[in-house]
């Protein structure tokens, strides 16, 4: 049996940086959040926090309605703003869940994770999934019928 490996940061590709750089990322953010675990206080006051989850859902909604619009038109890159969707109400979920006051206001967090997390689910289904229809005319299709077909295998 062979196993193919990759050469640590020898090809230097835009690839092998954003490799290295994100795995860097990962290793670093774990110590990190054990600091933060230490260091944060309590509570804090937040300045303009309308405006933070204003922007959320804005930025929710605009993600729900680019995948709609592009899933009308059978275009495959209506993954991008699926998975982007599926992060933002996974986030949502999370933080109205962890900065509910205890009580009804924590159980009404609660309620509302639940739909959240089902969009967030259904949103990284479809930027998970694979498929092989092809919308005839869509930008998908005239991708595909650009690239070099494989020769037949007899």
């Amino acid at each position: 049996m062979t196993v193919r490996t990759m050469p640590l940061l020898t090809t230097r590709t835009p690839g092998a940086l954003a490799t290295w750089v994100l795995g860097t990322v990962a290793v670093g953010m774990v110590p990190w959040a054990f600091v933060l675990g230490r260091s944060l206080p309590a509570t804090t006051q937040v300045r303009h926090w309308p405006a933070a989850w204003i922007g959320l859902d804005l930025a929710v909604a605009l993600g729900c309605a680019t995948t709609a619009r592009l899933l009308h038109v059978g275009d495959d890159r209506a993954r991008l703003p699926a998975s982007t969707v599926a992060a933002l109400m996974a986030m949502d979920a999370w933080f109205d869940v962890l900065t509910a006051q205890a009580g009804a206001e924590f159980t009404q967090a609660v309620v509302c994770a639940v739909p959240e997390l089902a969009l967030a689910g259904l949103c990284a289904w479809l930027a998970l999934r694979t498929t092989d229809e092809v919308v005839p005319g869509s930008p998908c299709d005239r991708v595909q019928a650009s690239w070099p077909r494989p020769p037949a295998v007899p």
